[in-house]
């Protein structure tokens, strides 16, 4: 926990965002995987950590915005649960730590609901992603639980991001260390990244880090030889010369705050020419993104600019023909690069994903583009100071996407089919860092995995 003055201010900022009805914030229920008691690894739900910040299962917050009230309801341990777990502190000793001084046990929630409901009074929560809060909800409101996505509350989801959006100084410290940690786990998988390795061997090892320094991985590693696979969560290859390793990666620290980074590793450690020759493209496009990223600054932009980029890159090495502007706007270079430039990070590795994208990163004047590639953006608005986002283009070559395209002829004014389908066999390289918009500019957070082909080769020595 931090200190109980931030979350007495955070609710007090959202008593001030929404001023009628009540919130409720359902914390996590452990979740069995093959019996009862042999459950998945269980993690906080992020909303919940933010404002009530006890990291235990079983919890439910609660907020009145008439009265001003906050409640956190709970049920102690037992005495049967503290042989098996010992001596555990009661809910109003937890609660009071975040300054909190009303705990209820968890059935008088119902009342407390169905009170409001009798009255007309707004409930208001945010949108479940558990089945388990999806029933929870649906038993209090005494509606469909497949429904609840569709009735949370609106203004309570536009408040939330409005604070949780502008990261606080004891979250950006929070998210250097698991950035700190991220870059060990880099380190270590570049080390590693040796013929006859197995993906499986190096993807142990990195969680074993990301659990040894904090609280483990922010999400499931992506690990492979195999680098056009954007997002690869089997690890069964052999580690082969001529081959790169793509390493996206990253730990939660121990209050549950994420890093997210990604290197890009030949097997064996050295890089060959062709293999340079995209890797600096790419590196050329992760500097040159951070280097422009600051307030005002939109993502949308900083994404079309590393389009670009690549695209001059490309065009150098006769993947890409015709004018550049031109193929940007058309989005020809999505072939090579179909996923956003970055997304915002906190909490949550997507942060606020949960909430909804189009709520975290576009708004009524800025809607979400309809044309590939550039639809997959998270976020799209300007940047403020206390923004903190991942900044990972990439280059890739995705045989099927890459047969769909000549076959429909897509952008065939702007791509060279016949250069591109001689590099089916390279699979793809992607460079990620973790940015802080400060008033002034932007700064990466944590240390700095090697990154550039000297670095990257000395490492592997």
């Amino acid at each position: 926990m931090f200190e109980k003055e931030i979350y007495i201010k955070r609710r007090q900022r959202l008593k001030s965002l929404v001023s009628d009805g009540i919130a409720l914030f359902i914390g996590n229920v452990e979740a069995p995987m093959n019996y009862p008691d042999n459950t998945y690894h269980w993690r906080q739900d992020s909303d919940f950590l933010y404002f009530f910040g006890i990291d235990l299962p079983g919890l439910t917050g609660l907020i009145d915005f008439n009265s001003g009230d906050e409640i956190v309801f709970g049920n102690d341990f037992t005495v049967d649960d503290i042989v098996w777990m010992g001596p555990q502190p009661s809910v109003a000793e937890l609660a009071s730590k975040v300054g909190i001084l009303h705990t209820r046990p968890v059935d008088k929630l119902d009342d407390m609901v169905h009170s409001a409901l009798r009255a007309g009074r707004e409930i208001h929560f945010l949108p479940p992603y558990r089945a388990e809060t999806k029933m929870t909800l649906g038993a209090l409101l005494k509606e469909n639980p497949c429904q609840m996505r569709t009735r949370a509350s609106e203004k309570l989801i536009k408040a939330v991001v409005s604070l949780r959006s502008i990261k606080e100084d004891v979250e950006i410290s929070e998210i250097e260390k698991a950035a700190d940690i991220s870059c060990e786990m880099e380190t270590t998988a570049m080390r590693m990244c040796k013929p006859g390795a197995t993906e499986q061997e190096i993807y142990g090892v990195l969680q074993g880090i990301a659990y040894s320094k904090g609280a483990g991985p922010a999400f499931p590693i992506i690990l492979s030889i195999n680098g056009q696979t954007l997002h690869n969560h089997v690890h069964v290859n052999v580690l082969k010369e001529g081959r790169m390793m793509v390493t996206d990666c990253g730990a939660e620290s121990n209050m549950h705050y994420s890093a997210d980074l990604t290197r890009t590793t030949p097997v064996g450690g050295k890089f060959s020419q062709r293999q340079k020759e995209i890797y600096e493209i790419v590196l050329r496009a992760n500097t040159e993104s951070i280097k422009l990223a600051g307030p005002g600054i939109s993502n949308r932009d900083l994404h079309l600019n590393a389009w670009k980029i690549i695209a001059e890159g490309m065009k150098d090495l006769g993947f890409m023909k015709g004018d550049i502007d031109e193929a940007v706007a058309a989005g020809a270079p999505a072939l090579f690069m179909p996923h956003g430039l970055g997304h915002m990070m906190g909490l949550d590795v997507h942060d606020m994903e949960s909430l909804g994208e189009n709520y975290v990163g576009y708004n009524d004047e800025v809607k979400r583009s309809t044309q590939f590639g550039l639809r997959s953006l998270r976020f799209a608005l300007p940047y403020k100071p206390g923004h903190v986002f991942t900044v990972e283009p990439g280059i890739y070559f995705i045989p099927e996407l890459v047969a769909k395209w000549k076959a429909e002829g897509l952008n065939r004014e702007f791509i060279n089919f016949d250069k591109v389908e001689s590099y089916l066999d390279f699979g793809g390289a992607r460079i990620e860092d973790d940015v802080l918009i400060t008033p002034t500019g932007s700064r990466m957070l944590g240390k700095t995995a090697p990154k550039t082909v000297a670095e990257i080769e000395n490492t592997c020595r």
